[in-house]
């Protein structure tokens, strides 16, 4: 199994190549995917390749390819980076919550969420298909900008929105 994206991705200014593959088809770099590990990123100084664990669920591995999209857009890796491996939101590296954050910001845009009536952390999980403990976290949020009414004041939200108006008015 091997998911291939090429591509392009501009961080910091430059551009380099993305590469999505299955832990299992690269033997050479599969032994520094430790059992616990979902994920990892490496750059070469051209491209990005990014490994994945397949024999996870598919929930997981989504969330996961999200994260390390999360570090290269983020422009977290220069060079192999080693991350602190915890799981708990809140108590890891600052540019581990990070990667967290794009992740769910790219696979569960907030607004269209709540436009959509999708805000229990069940709910989240069924429909944007992330791991339970991560649509706990997106639930609290949403439910605090709902609270505070801060739907629909960026730009970027405003655009994402406008994205996907289409899909939405297609679910209701």
């Amino acid at each position: 199994h091997i998911l291939y994206i090429a591509g392009t991705v501009e961080t910091a200014g430059s551009v380099a190549a993305v590469h999505i593959l299955a832990a299992q088809e690269l033997s050479s770099i599969v032994n520094d995917l430790l059992p616990d590990e979902e994920a990892k990123t490496y750059y070469d100084g051209k491209k990005f390749i990014v490994i994945y664990n397949d024999l996870n669920d598919t929930v997981v591995s989504r969330f996961a390819i999200a994260h390390e999209l999360g570090h290269i857009f983020l422009g977290h890796i220069t060079t192999h980076t080693k991350f602190e491996n915890v799981r708990e939101f809140g108590k890891k590296p600052k540019a581990e919550q990070q990667a967290d954050m794009f992740a769910l910001r790219l696979l569960c845009p907030a607004c269209v969420l709540m436009q959509m009536g999708i805000i229990s952390a069940d709910d989240i999980s069924s429909y944007c298909r992330i791991p339970h403990s991560c649509a706990v976290q997106r639930s609290k949020r949403i439910n605090e900008l709902c609270k505070r009414n801060k739907f629909y004041k960026s730009d970027l939200e405003k655009q994402v929105f406008n994205n996907f108006s289409g899909y939405i008015n297609n679910q209701n």
